[in-house]
């Protein structure tokens, strides 16, 4: 099965190096296309260096800060316009444990829809402060019985997604930025007829670097679901 990662990026210079060392560590064979949003602080620039030592290292360079899920369509549609079996979807801080990789892949072999989760048995959030587990956890709940959707980690940024899939997403019908990107995208797979499971992970807080979190972006949290919904209503009335 042939697999890339899309891997947005902004200001993660500090992180980059090793980040890409323990994912070909786990994934030897795996394709990775960094999408930099022009980073002030050379993350594109490293990258670019870096795709001397690893072959299957690809970097998309964007014009500035657009926002995560512009920046993972155009790494979607770069990625699709290739014969990759699995797009995979991960944080560029060191959130995310390369070494989960090929358990997130063996199971895409049996699904569309592979989610790295925090929220079933096994996952787990580390370094977070307290108000931010449960403004995570609350939202996704929150999500969950707006949009009726079987999955607890709607908001996580690992994930594993059939290709085919993937192009059968209109990109155009999302309107939604940040975290309220991904669960859009998985909103849409699942009413796609996407088969999907979870795998625990834990989420390790970022060491290097900021946080992206703002309140534009948990208030966009909050209305998403509903807009998503409403927008779905109005797409069966035209058709």
């Amino acid at each position: 099965m042939k697999s890339i990662i899309v891997l947005p990026t902004y200001n993660e210079r500090d992180n980059i190096e090793e980040l890409l060392s323990r994912i070909f560590a786990a994934a030897p064979d795996i394709f990775v296309l960094i999408v930099d949003d022009n980073s002030p602080d050379g993350t594109g620039e490293r990258v670019a260096e870096l795709m001397k030592t690893y072959p299957c290292l690809r970097l998309l360079k964007r014009t500035g800060k657009d926002g995560l899920g512009k920046a993972y369509i155009h790494g979607f549609v770069t990625a699709l316009a290739e014969d990759f079996d699995t797009v995979m979807m991960m944080d560029g801080d060191l959130s995310h444990d390369p070494a989960v990789i090929p358990r997130l892949l063996a199971k895409r072999a049996g699904y569309d829809l592979v989610i790295g989760s925090r929220y079933i048995p096994g996952g787990a959030t580390e370094g977070w402060e307290l108000w931010r587990r449960l403004l995570s956890r609350g939202g996704n709940w929150y999500a969950r019985m707006i949009l009726r959707v079987p999955f607890h980690d709607c908001t996580t940024g690992y994930n594993a997604i059939s290709a085919r899939l993937l192009r059968a997403v209109d990109f155009a019908t999302i309107n939604t930025a940040g975290y309220a990107f991904i669960m859009h995208l998985k909103y849409l797979l699942w009413k796609a007829g996407a088969t999907v499971t979870e795998i625990p992970i834990r989420y390790q807080n970022r060491t290097a670097g900021k946080s992206k979190i703002s309140n534009h972006i948990i208030a966009e949290g909050l209305l998403a679901p509903w807009k998503m919904l409403r927008e779905r209503v109005h797409r069966q009335r035209r058709a």
